[in-house]
């Protein structure tokens, strides 16, 4: 199956580096999304986020708990983030935590892709099964 539509982002809580050495810095973050389209909801995401002297050259993974109807279904579920940006070459990858589905949405499965348009709104697609 597949889902899409869009969501909004909120609430950017960035902490001060946990730590520091060199121009690389640890730092965690927490914000809150809203979806819209084929999954409306919500969502808290808490992020480890690394950056280097290197504009371009930074990563971080995050845990995000969505709670939500995704085509009629109702529940909650966990995706885990993967993203890397190697000067400006980036690579994400969010995938759905196996058997951290609830309510109607037990035994989801599944990867979901952001795009981030020139004019900053961001848009998802989601792949899963159940």
């Amino acid at each position: 199956m597949n889902a899409k539509g869009t969501f909004d982002t909120a609430g950017w809580d960035a902490k001060p580096p946990f730590d520091e050495r060199d121009g690389v810095s640890l730092g965690l973050v927490t914000l809150t999304k809203t979806f819209h389209g084929d999954l409306t909801g919500t969502s808290v995401v808490t992020m480890m986020v690394a950056t280097t002297p290197v504009e371009d050259s930074r990563s971080y993974v995050a845990l995000e708990r969505i709670e939500g109807t995704l085509h009629g279904r109702s529940g909650t579920f966990v995706v885990q983030h993967d993203a890397v940006s190697d000067a400006g070459e980036q690579s994400l990858r969010i995938t759905v935590v196996p058997d951290s589905a609830t309510g109607e949405l037990r035994g989801l499965r599944g990867e979901l892709g952001i795009v981030i348009a020139p004019d900053g709104g961001h848009s998802y697609t989601f792949d899963y099964r159940l």
